[in-house]
């Protein structure tokens, strides 16, 4: 029988009554419809996420939070495997959504963790059917964990979406936003023509070694691991946008003032500083090489983490070829061997896809995410370079199983980066080299296309 509405007059009583009435009738009584008007949100969209394997680059770990149904992460072929999402704070969890390929797990379990230490689990299923599910959970912790223990075919695991829903509390201190923000921008598909190459060069000389991290430790000299600093001489932990447009540069563009830093390499308690100029490429990462627009004044990010575990740092997206010398690649410590000789290397990529909100977050990483398929998602639409470090180091041979990092193993390289070029130098570059299809040297001149000219003059200033 289909309920009768009441007239508008009707007592407040009646109409509660009826309202009741409606809900019993549709299945929504008590708790159920308290649940349904207040459903948590998605919170995992654009997440950091992490992974104990990935098939290939075609299968990244980021794309189970990009509400793309049509891209997905891929692992090994192998039992068991695991993939995780970094929340950004401390969360309830209440509802998890996984969307399966064929290659689904028979067995797994969802967990949560503070720390992506300790982990404590939320649901299991031993007989999973695959498919969609949608799994109602109780839990709480920065971090959530899907473990698969067994595949149901003899492929990988295969998930296009891993969805987590519920409430985080962010912190309210920490934040350095933008004036004025970029908005209105809206991830941009077009498919310019084909250029082989996009980018320009920042070469730059190391400048010294401090135990200082101004974005992860502002003010807080020695409070850090020791960093190898490169580009401004004048960075310490108590540097700023101001301070660095102050100061000087060893780069090749006196226009770039930015700070660059790493954890220092030491044979055994001895620093090895990197060789000669260091190559620091500005390149286009996004499809459309000609939406790319140049860093706002003072934004700062960290790549890569000091506590990343080998597996962490080889399928992060930022990965390229690990650590190589002479003829050895794909490393994911320092090598310990270098056949035919030569330098000690490694080749890290940062995200390129900006919120246009914040120069920084709390993490340090928040307001920048990496490229999916070749497009920004929605929450980070502004297409910014990618910056990607190559950066050698000096071998000897007779002490490279003494080589380690300031932060640790090799897999724990990470660096970080302070905007502070000079804007119109930095957008001529960006403008001519990354949206004009070009492969530039630092003064933003293609030795095979000279016909196109150069940015910047013999003195990497503009003309």
């Amino acid at each position: 029988m289909r309920p009768r509405f009441l007239s508008r007059g009707a007592p407040r009583a009646a109409l509660a009554a009826a309202f009741t009435a409606v809900l019993a009738f549709a299945g929504l009584t008590g708790a159920t419809w308290h649940a349904a008007a207040a459903a948590d949100p998605l919170i995992s969209v654009s997440k950091p996420v992490t992974a104990s394997s990935i098939e290939s680059a075609n299968f990244p770990a980021g794309a189970v939070v990009d509400n793309d149904p049509a891209t997905r992460w891929a692992s090994a072929w192998s039992d068991p495997q695991w993939i995780q999402i970094d929340l950004g704070g401390p969360a309830t969890v209440s509802k998890v959504e996984l969307q399966w390929e064929a290659a689904y797990a028979k067995a797994f379990r969802i967990q949560t963790s503070p720390d992506a230490v300790s982990w404590s689990t939320v649901y299991e299923n031993a007989a999973a059917a695959g498919g969609d599910q949608s799994l109602s959970v109780s839990g709480s912790g920065r971090y959530v964990r899907l473990t698969a223990t067994q595949r149901a075919n003899g492929y990988g695991y295969s998930l296009y979406e891993f969805k987590v829903y519920g409430q985080v509390t962010t912190p309210t201190t920490g934040y350095v936003y933008a004036d004025p923000p970029v908005t209105g921008v809206v991830p941009s598909t077009y498919q310019p023509p084909h250029a082989y190459f996009h980018e320009f060069q920042a070469n730059c000389t190391a400048t010294h070694n401090l135990p200082d991290d101004p974005i992860v430790y502002p003010g807080k000299a020695g409070a850090s691991h020791l960093h190898t600093f490169l580009g401004n001489p004048t960075v310490t932990a108590g540097s700023t946008l101001a301070s660095l447009a102050a100061g000087t540069t060893t780069c090749l563009a006196p226009g770039d003032k930015s700070g660059y830093w790493m954890p220092t390499v030491l044979d055994g308690n001895t620093p090895v500083m990197p060789n000669n100029l260091q190559t620091i490429y500005y390149k286009g990462a996004v499809t459309d090489y000609t939406s790319v627009r140049p860093f706002p004044p003072g934004l700062r990010f960290v790549v890569g983490s000091p506590t990343a575990s080998a597996t962490e740092f080889a399928t992060s997206p930022g990965y390229v070829a690990g650590w190589e010398c002479g003829d050895g690649y794909h490393s994911v410590d320092l090598p310990t061997a270098c056949p035919g000789g030569g330098d000690v290397a490694i080749r890290y990529q940062a995200p390129s896809c900006w919120n246009g909100v914040h120069l920084d977050t709390p993490d340090h990483k928040s307001h920048m995410a990496y490229p999916i398929n070749g497009v920004c998602p929605a929450t980070h639409p502004v297409a910014v370079p990618m910056i990607e470090f190559k950066v050698g180091f000096p071998a000897d041979l007779d002490h490279l199983a003494q080589l380690h990092l300031s932060s640790g193993r090799g897999f724990t390289f990470h660096y970080d980066f302070f905007n502070a070029w000079d804007p119109p130098t930095l957008a001529a570059l960006v403008n001519h080299c990354i949206v004009g299809g070009l492969q530039c040297d630092p003064r933003g001149y293609d030795q095979n296309q000279p016909q196109r000219g150069a940015a910047l003059n013999a003195q990497y200033r503009l003309p």
